[in-house]
């Protein structure tokens, strides 16, 4: 968005940022093994394309050095507060302003707020009997404690999705024993993941439309050609894919009863696809086991299942996820009114456009309600939205407009189109995920193409908003 602002000419603005520095996920995630699942080339913004990535899906340590360059280079030092977070925000209707509060107490005035708090910031991690009596340590693979010494030890891992797969395979040489204690398996595809040689990254950066044409292949042929019809479920699709899965499965597993433990029980595509070349062959390590009765209670010197077996751990490591339906959380935001947002989304968050809510003027939102991805690199998502947000503000200065707010008409009527497609998706088939809330309704997945919903936003009409002047 601050890059967005400053190609637009606008450098009245400031980034509110909790943490100490830049960075944001890649950050706070530093397990072993921490990486991308979109190419690398595509997980880059399309008007500040790298060209000489590393490998073929980027590291940990490349995408937080990559985001830093760009924020650096565009000039946005400047304009970041570090260690200013926000508890809570509230619209001044008699100015038409957004006072923003923060931790220390100080206080931010501004005409509009834009919110980049992400999905996936807040670790959750299960509240199981007896987690406080653990001896050993303890903690989420979020918050990595790199003081731990994992060499020898016997290890818990609680959770196998997308942050397992990563680093269980670069910390199970190091553990005597390691057990994995899987709620549900998943849906793994080749990554195909492979160094870039010196000479195409030259090639790359000598010619730079060689790098934009790379990220526009991968968007269209990896994402929207090969993926967003897997997530329609076209049937076609979902029969080569599930086979595909099946094959790489068969390949790097010879234990037909441990495969047989990991092979989902729901539908392709329905909870996170994830793409990976080396979990599967580490689960055939003689030190690694895999679980799949429930975890009952944690006991001071390890975990005991449901079933009541007794599995001995040194250190516990919770793969959980995060808090990703709680959007916004736990900053306070009141809207005009006195309208409280928690109280707006307590059936469940949404919004127009996944942008703006009706009753919160000049409030606009990165990465909201309904615009995440299953199918596609989330930067396409941002970058439309961030372009919404600077048309929208250009085309309010032209009008001599103080206010913008969108119509409860035209949100809850975008809505009821947007849950009856998603009824229709591949999301709507499987069991509880990261996607929905507890009664089945996709809160946080957008079901169409990315062609589709750049084109929604390409311009901000404003005739979906009440809109008042100077």
């Amino acid at each position: 968005m601050g890059m967005q602002l400053k190609r637009a000419g606008i450098d009245d603005f400031v980034i509110l940022e909790k943490g100490g520095t830049l960075g944001g996920t890649w950050r706070d995630n530093t397990y072993p093994g921490a990486s991308c699942d979109a190419p690398s080339f595509l997980y880059s913004f399309s008007f500040a394309q790298k060209t000489d990535w590393s490998r073929r899906f980027a590291w940990q340590s490349e995408l937080l050095a990559y985001s830093v360059e760009c924020a650096v280079s565009s000039g946005l030092l400047p304009h970041c507060r570090f260690d200013a977070e926000v508890v809570a925000a509230r619209f001044d209707e008699s100015r038409s302003l957004w006072r923003v509060e923060l931790a220390g107490g100080e206080a931010v005035e501004a005409q509009f707020l834009v919110t980049g708090m992400g999905q996936l910031h807040r670790p959750a991690t299960p509240a199981i009997p007896g987690r406080e009596s653990f001896r050993g340590a303890q903690f989420h693979s979020a918050r990595w404690d790199h003081s731990v010494d994992l060499a020898g030890r016997r290890i818990a891992v609680i959770g196998n999705a997308a942050s397992a797969v990563q680093f269980v395979p670069q910390i199970a040489p190091l553990a005597s024993r390691l057990t994995i204690f899987q709620r549900s398996a998943n849906w793994l595809l080749p990554r195909k993941d492979r160094l870039y040689s010196p000479r195409l990254q030259r090639l790359m950066t000598r010619w730079p439309r060689l790098a934009k044409l790379r990220h526009d292949f991968q968007w269209f042929f990896f994402g929207e050609v090969q993926l967003t019809p897997l997530m329609k479920q076209v049937r076609v699709v979902q029969w080569l894919a599930t086979r595909y899965a099946r094959l790489h499965l068969r390949r790097q597993v010879r234990d037909p009863a441990l495969r047989a433990k990991l092979v989902p029980d729901y539908p392709i595509g329905a909870k996170r696809v994830l793409f990976n070349d080396d979990y599967y062959p580490t689960l055939n390590r003689a030190n690694v086991r895999l679980v799949t009765d429930g975890v009952g209670r944690i006991e001071p010197e390890g975990v005991r299942t449901e079933a009541g077996e007794f599995v001995e751990a040194d250190v516990i490591v919770f793969a959980t996820g995060f808090h990703a339906t709680d959007f916004l959380a736990p900053v306070a935001i009141t809207g005009a009114a006195g309208r409280d947002l928690r109280e707006e989304w307590q059936d469940g968050a949404h919004a127009y456009l996944g942008v703006a809510v009706s009753g919160f003027p000049n409030l606009f939102m990165l990465y909201g309600p309904n615009t995440n991805l299953g199918h596609n690199s989330i930067l396409v998502m941002i970058e439309a939205q961030a372009g919404y947000v600077i048309d929208a503000i250009r085309r309010m200065d032209a009008r001599g407009l103080r206010r913008l707010d969108v119509k409860r008409t035209v949100m809850d009527e975008y809505n009821r189109w947007l849950q009856r497609d998603l009824a229709k998706s591949v999301w709507a088939n499987g069991k509880q995920s990261w996607y929905k809330l507890a009664d089945g309704t996709i809160t946080n997945n957008w079901p169409h193409s990315t062609i589709r919903y750049r084109k929604m936003l390409r311009e901000a009409d404003l005739g979906a908003y009440d809109t008042a002047g100077r």
